[in-house]
Order: C-alpha cells, then sequence, then structure tokens
C-alpha cells in the first residue's frame, strides 16, 4: 500500500518583500478559513549566558500591545472575529499563529504587522510580563512533580551552552534584564528579514499579496543576527545525576541519548525507532510495561527534533514497590532488540500506514499546513520540502533503523536521570 500511496502536493508559492520578510502562500479553499503563521528565527539557541529566557519572554510581550492596539486587544480581535490564536516558543523559534474565517485576513495581517513593526518594550510591559514568566516557572516547573526533569537531562545531554539551557530561561536573567536588553533583542531578532509569514486556506492569492505589501512592507529590515555555534561533541555532557524531587509521589527515571541534526537519514531512522518503541498503546515498550509486566503507571517518550544535534529521551514513572532496574533492563533489550533485528515486516506495514494517516489528517488543517509549511521555510529555506517529507520517510527500511539504533541508542553514551521522591532515599 505505503509503496504507491501518493498524496496530492500542496500548492505553494513563496517570495520575499523588499524588506526580507519570507512570505509562502497555500491557497485551499476547501473550508472557509485561513491561517496565518508568523515565525521568528529566535529560540533559546539565540540566548548568551547571564541573558536567558528572551525569546519565552517575548512570547509573552507581544501581547503586550503596540501602537495601534493596546494591551490584551490581540486576543480581543482575534476571538470577536471568531478566530483562535497563540503562541510558542522553543530551542529553534518563536511562533505566533491565527486562524480566522477567510474574510478577516487582513485583521490577522495587521495585526501581526503592527507588533512586528511597533511592540510597546515599555518598562511597565517588561515587569508584568517578567512576573507572568515567573508565575508560569512556579506552576508549570517548581510546584509541579517532576515539573524539571526534562530541562535537567537535557543538561546532562548537550554540553553546548546554546543546546543545554531551558527555554523559560534563568529567573535571576530576567531580573537582571534591563528594558534596553529587551528592546535590542526586539530589533535584532524581531525583524522582518529573520521571519517568516506562512498563509494557508481560502484566499485569493493576488489580493493576499496585496495585503501583505500593505502591511509588511514599509517595516525595516535589520542587520543579520549574529551566527550562533550549535556544534556538539559526540558525547554527552553527564551519565548519570539523582535528583530529590520534594513533590514527586513516586519514583521515576528518565534516559537521554544525543542524535544527528534533524532532516539527516539517521535523524529520521532514529524517528521512526521512537514510534516502534514508545508512540501509542501498540508500541513495543507500551505493550511490555503498561500491558504484559503491568509495572509502569506511565511511559513517556520523545524525539527533540532540532537543526543541530537532537536528542531522544525516553522514561517511565513505576508503580509502587516496582524494580526500576529491571523496568530499565526491559527497555534496553527492546532497544537492542531493535538493533539486532530491526523491525518486522508487520511493524514495518503497520508504521507505514500510520505515517500516510498522520500526513492527510494534518494536510486537512490549515493552521497544521501553515505550521509545518514555515518550519520547512524558516530552517531549511525550502517550504517545499513539505511535499516530499512523507516520500522520505516511507523510504526507510528496517535495515536503516536497525543501524541508527545501534549506533545512537544501543550505547553506554546515555545519560540516566533517577527522580527520588523526597524522604525516600
Amino acid at each position: 500500500m505505503s509503496e504507491t500511496f501518493q498524496i496530492p502536493p500542496l500548492k505553494l508559492e513563496q517570495y520575499n518583500l523588499e524588506n526580507g520578510l519570507r512570505v509562502v502562500l497555500n491557497p485551499d479553499s476547501s473550508i472557509p478559513v485561513v491561517s496565518m503563521a508568523v515565525y521568528y528565527d529566535v529560540g533559546s539557541r539565540n540566548e548568551r549566558q547571564g541573558r536567558t529566557g528572551f525569546a519565552h519572554l517575548f512570547e509573552h510581550m507581544m501581547f503586550q500591545g503596540s501602537e495601534n492596539v493596546k494591551k490584551a486587544e490581540h486576543f480581543q480581535y482575534v476571538m470577536k472575529a471568531g478566530g483562535t490564536m497563540n503562541g510558542t516558543t522553543s530551542s529553534e523559534r518563536t511562533n505566533y499563529y491565527e486562524t480566522l474565517p477567510a474574510n478577516q485576513l487582513p485583521l490577522g495581517l495587521w495585526l501581526e504587522s503592527d507588533r512586528m513593526r511597533s511592540l510597546a518594550v515599555t518598562e511597565e510591559n517588561l515587569e508584568n510580563q517578567r512576573n507572568a514568566v515567573k508565575e508560569e516557572k512556579r506552576l508549570r516547573y517548581d510546584n509541579q512533580p517532576y515539573g524539571q526533569v526534562f530541562d535537567m537531562l537535557t543538561t546532562m545531554v548537550f554540553k553546548n551552552f546554546a543546546n543545554s539551557h531551558s527555554t523559560i530561561g534563568s529567573m535571576e536573567d530576567l531580573d537582571d534584564a534591563t528594558v534596553e536588553d529587551v528592546q535590542e533583542f526586539f530589533r535584532v531578532y524581531y525583524a522582518p528579514n529573520n521571519a517568516v509569514l506562512v498563509i494557508s486556506g481560502a484566499f485569493e492569492p493576488e489580493e493576499a499579496k496585496r495585503q501583505v505589501e500593505k502591511f509588511f512592507a514599509g517595516i525595516e529590515s535589520q542587520p543579520k543576527p549574529p551566527v550562533i555555534d550549535v556544534e556538539e561533541p559526540a558525547e554527552i555532557a553527564e551519565n548519570y545525576q539523582d535528583y530529590e524531587d520534594k513533590l514527586a509521589p513516586l519514583p521515576a527515571f528518565l534516559i537521554g541519548w544525543k542524535i544527528p541534526p534533524r532532516r539527516t537519514p539517521e535523524f529520521d531512522a532514529i524517528y521512526l525507532a521512537g514510534k516502534l518503541l514508545y508512540d501509542g498503546e501498540s508500541s513495543r515498550l507500551y505493550q511490555k510495561l503498561v500491558k504484559g509486566e503491568e509495572s509502569i503507571v506511565q511511559l513517556f517518550g520523545f524525539t527533540d527534533e532540532r537543526r543541530g544535534p537532537s536528542s531522544v529521551i525516553i522514561g517511565a514513572i513505576p508503580k509502587p514497590e516496582q524494580d526500576l532496574s529491571k523496568i530499565r533492563e526491559t527497555m534496553m533489550s527492546e532497544i537492542d532488540d531493535l538493533a539486532t533485528n530491526g523491525a518486522s515486516a508487520e511493524e514495518m506495514q503497520k508504521l507505514q500506514n500510520q505515517l500516510i494517516n498522520d500526513t492527510v489528517r494534518s494536510r486537512q488543517s490549515s493552521m497544521a499546513r501553515a505550521q509545518a509549511i514555515a518550519e520547512y521555510a524558516l530552517y531549511d529555506g525550502d517550504p517545499t520540502l513539505i511535499n516530499s517529507e512523507l516520500e522520505d520517510l516511507l523510504k526507510i527500511t528496517s535495515e536503516d533503523i536497525k543501524t541508527a539504533v545501534n549506533k545512537f541508542l544501543k550505547t553506554e553514551n546515555r545519560a540516566l536521570l533517577n527522580v527520588i521522591p523526597a524522604g525516600k532515599n
């Protein structure tokens, strides 16, 4: 089935404004909505020591008003028009996005252009959002069971500061930040020549171009941001650490591996290995540990996809009185089996069917299309890669998975973070 299955390519048109803003249009009139995604090429990887958390701070700052849009009005405009919106930060980028009724495209473009042109970076807004980020850190990280473990494991996997520090950053660094620091960060990274704008959905391309020109062409470009070094040695930073979690009701552990950058054949093979190992109820580890041994409360695993060296993280929260080392042995034995024997024909067929299904489903959403297109445009300079991504993954064989797992996961070059409930060691 998968060898002959083809998904029609998305219609794409890309061009640049004179100020360097990259624009990608994806007209699709099947549903009367339009989605916009603005991706800025700035994430935690761009931060320096002593000034962390700025990319995430700006995810908040960008909703604090601009020349023609008062504080909190961005939300109100979008919601009153019947739309949805949000923004997120990662190591790789900061993005902002809306989905609106098709006739509201000019509204979305006006809102995004106004804050790109004239964000209100004031002492008052900085103080407000600094406090908002601190509250978020308290809620999501400091006062949450297991809230800090993923950031801790990242520092154990990566040696380069650009890769190893957390996206939310240091509260001390945010306290030390001046309004001048933040204004300079905005000038350098929130320029049109450091951004991609994708429009996907029901719109007329020539009219969209006129609207984009009207709202964005007058925004001044800036000198290119400094080039960053995200290179890593092959070795991880630290093999083992115990962490006493005062809020954790049960012990837990995470294992992390360093793997090659995204869009390399080895990364893709490891990504598919992850799907076989821990993605969904039919995955090997779910069947072994949750269904079979019934030894764990929760299994988790994901591939942290980056333009530079990336990582795989697998972990579990065992049931009370279970032997953690035995659970880890089960995990490693499944990795060893995949490294020795590869995936079965049945597993490969199921995996390929899943990839096709996921792609078809994501293509049905204008927002999912806009975000995927924006990533390829920003990271690779080529949004048309979205039309070949499925084909590339379907070409990966059981042998490719076996070789990559053997090289990158069946190794002592891995980090183990042992989480101990307070008073249990």
